[in-house]
C-alpha cells in the first residue's frame, strides 16, 4: 500500500497521458475493457512503471504495445472452449506446483513442442490463456518459467516461440517474472540461448537459472519436481479437467470431527477467541452459532443462526470482490516452529443484498483447521474464519487456500444439506474465486492480524524498498555490463587492427622475398 501512495503522482500521470496523448488516435485498436480496467486499477499501472523504472514515456509506449497485443490475441476472451482442445491435451504448457520462494511454476515441456508455422499463431494464444488465467486469480503475484529441456534437440528448437513467452514477461504481463529456470539444456542449444540472453536485456538476465538433476533442487523443492528430476512429485499431467492447484477440503472441516459434540464444538470456539484477547462477548456468540448452523441439519436450529461476527480489529489489506471483501487480500502470516504462532484469521464480508454461500478450500488439507469452511454469510455481515495449523505441522509458501462464493436465493436455506446442493447446482460462472498463499515469518512481526498476539507489527522493510534496492542493484549491473561490453569490443578491434597489420607485414615480407628472388 505505502508503495501506491508513493507512486500515485506517477500513476495519475500515466493515466491521464494515456487517455489524452493515446486513446483518441488509437482507440479502435484497444480492447475497451482494458482502458476501462486501466481507469480503475492502480496496481496494473504500478507494474508497468516498475518495469519500466518509473518513466512515464516508457511506460506508456510499454501499455500501448500491450494493449494492442492484447486485442489482436483477444485475450480477454480467452477461454477452454476457444481454443483447440489438442493443444491441452499436449501437455507441453501448464501450470503446476510451486518454487521455493513460494512463486507459481509455469512449465514448458520442450520435448512436446514441435515447430510449425501453420499453428504457431494457435500455440501463442494457448501462451496467453495461460498467463491471463494466472494473471487474474493471482493479481500481480509473480511466477516462475520452467523450461524442461530433458530429451530434447535441434528439431525442438523454436525461437521464434521462446521469444514470444519472453515478449510476453517483457511487454505483455510486467513484474510478473520471477525467474526461469532451465532444466539440462543440451550443449548444441549454447549457441541458441545466447540469442535468447540478448532477448531478455540486462535487467532480465539475472533471473535465467541453469540447472541439472543436481542444481534444480536450489530453486524447486523435491515435493514439486518430477522423479527425472530427482524429485517425489506423482503429478502426471492430463486434459481434462484444466490442471489448477489441488485445492480440497481441509482437515475436519466445520470443526470437530462428526462423533464430537456440540458442546466441545463451542469449548474449542471459546478457547481460539481467549487465545486471541480482542474478540467481544458478541464475537464469540457469534463463533458459537457459525459452528452450531455448520453442525446441525434442523431448519429451526438454523433459523437461530446469527453470523454477525465483527472483528476488534482487521487485518492491514481487503481485496474487494463483487460479492464478498476478503480480509488480508493475499497472505496468510503464520511463524515458524520456533514462534509458534500456529492461527490467521480471515474476514468476510457480504457486500451484496443476498446470502452468499461460501467454501474455503486448502492444498495442505492434512496440515489446517479451518473453522467454518462451509457456510454462509447473511448481507452487510461479517464472518471469522478461523484457519489453524493441526498437530506438529508447519506452514509452507507453497500452502494455498481457496475462498469460493456464491449469492444464494433467499428462499433457499443455508443448512448443510442446502448449502451441499447448493454447491451442486450453481454454475461455474456464478461463482467468486479467491486465492490467499501463505507466508512464514521468522520473527515475530507478521503484517496481518495472527490470532496469537493479535498485533499489527509492519516488517522494517516493505516490499518495496527491497524492490527499489533490487532495481538500484540491477542498475548499477546494467552500467557494469555496458562497460564491460565496451572493453570486449575494443580488444576485439585490437585483435582485428592486429591481424590486419600481420597480414600487411605478412605481405610484404612476402613481395621483398619474391623480388630478391
Amino acid at each position: 500500500m505505502a508503495g501506491q501512495q508513493d507512486k500515485a503522482p506517477l500513476i495519475s500521470e500515466t493515466r491521464r497521458r494515456f487517455e489524452t496523448e493515446y486513446l483518441p488516435e488509437k482507440s479502435d485498436k484497444y480492447d475497451s475493457r482494458d482502458v476501462e480496467r486501466l481507469q480503475q486499477d492502480d496496481n496494473w499501472i504500478e507494474n508497468y512503471l516498475i518495469w519500466r523504472h518509473d518513466v512515464v514515456d516508457d511506460t506508456l509506449k510499454m501499455i500501448d504495445e500491450s494493449f494492442q497485443w492484447r486485442k489482436e490475441y483477444m485475450v480477454n476472451d480467452l477461454s477452454e472452449s476457444a481454443l483447440p482442445k489438442w493443444l491441452f491435451e499436449n501437455g507441453a504448457l501448464y501450470l503446476h506446483g510451486y518454487d521455493k520462494e513460494g512463486y507459481k511454476l509455469f512449465w514448458f515441456r520442450v520435448k512436446f513442442h514441435t515447430k510449425d508455422p501453420k499453428l504457431q499463431f494457435e500455440k501463442k494464444k494457448f501462451v496467453a490463456f495461460w498467463l491471463e488465467h494466472y494473471a487474474r486469480r493471482e493479481h500481480g503475484k509473480p511466477l516462475t518459467v520452467v523450461f524442461d529441456m530433458a530429451e530434447t534437440g535441434l528439431s525442438h528448437i523454436d525461437l521464434d516461440f521462446i521469444r514470444f513467452i519472453i515478449n510476453c514477461f517483457k511487454v505483455y504481463y510486467p513484474n510478473y517474472l520471477s525467474k526461469i529456470v532451465i532444466f539440462e539444456m543440451p550443449w548444441i542449444m549454447n549457441a541458441a540461448f545466447k540469442i535468447v540472453k540478448g532477448w531478455l536485456g540486462p535487467d532480465a538476465i539475472s533471473m535465467l537459472k541453469f540447472t541439472n538433476k543436481n542444481e534444480v533442487q536450489e530453486y524447486i523443492s523435491v515435493e514439486y519436481l518430477p522423479a527425472y528430476m530427482g524429485g517425489i512429485d506423482t503429478f502426471k499431467y492430463s486434459y481434462p479437467p484444466l490442471v489448477d492447484d489441488d485445492f480440497q477440503t481441509p482437515l475436519c472441516e466445520n470443526g470437530p470431527i462428526t462423533t464430537e459434540d456440540e458442546t466441545e464444538s463451542k469449548e474449542e470456539v471459546e478457547a481460539y477467541s481467549k487465545e486471541a484477547g480482542e474478540f467481544s462477548e458478541e464475537q464469540i456468540l457469534g463463533a458459537k452459532k457459525v459452528c452450531s448452523v455448520e453442525q446441525s441439519s434442523k431448519p429451526e436450529e438454523n433459523d437461530k443462526t446469527d453470523s454477525k461476527t465483527k472483528n476488534a480489529k482487521k487485518a492491514l489489506t481487503i481485496f474487494k470482490g463483487q460479492l464478498l471483501h476478503i480480509s488480508p487480500a493475499e497472505e496468510l502470516f503464520f511463524g515458524s516452529k520456533e514462534i509458534g504462532e500456529k492461527k490467521c484469521l480471515i474476514v468476510l464480508t457480504n457486500v451484496t443484498k443476498n446470502v452468499v454461500a461460501f467454501k474455503v478450500r486448502t492444498t495442505a488439507p492434512d496440515k489446517y483447521r479451518v473453522k467454518p469452511s462451509n457456510s454462509s454469510c447473511e448481507p452487510g455481515t461479517s464472518i471469522d474464519i478461523v484457519v489453524s495449523l493441526h498437530g506438529g505441522f508447519a506452514a509452507s509458501l507453497q500452502d494455498r487456500f481457496l475462498i469460493m462464493a456464491a449469492e444464494m436465493d433467499q428462499a433457499s436455506g443455508a443448512g448443510v444439506p442446502e448449502l451441499a446442493q447448493f454447491w451442486k447446482e450453481v454454475p461455474r460462472n456464478k461463482v467468486m474465486e479467491h486465492r490467499l498463499r501463505c507466508h512464514v515469518v521468522e520473527s515475530s512481526k507478521p503484517s496481518t492480524l495472527t490470532l496469537k498476539d493479535n498485533s499489527f507489527n509492519i516488517p522494517t522493510k516493505t516490499n518495496e524498498d527491497l524492490h527499489l534496492q533490487l532495481t538500484q542493484l540491477l542498475q548499477v549491473n546494467r552500467r557494469l555490463q555496458e562497460q564491460i561490453d565496451r572493453c570486449v569490443w575494443f580488444q576485439q578491434l585490437i585483435v582485428v587492427l592486429a591481424l590486419f597489420l600481420v597480414a600487411i607485414a605478412s605481405f610484404c615480407l612476402y613481395a621483398l622475398y619474391t623480388q630478391r628472388c
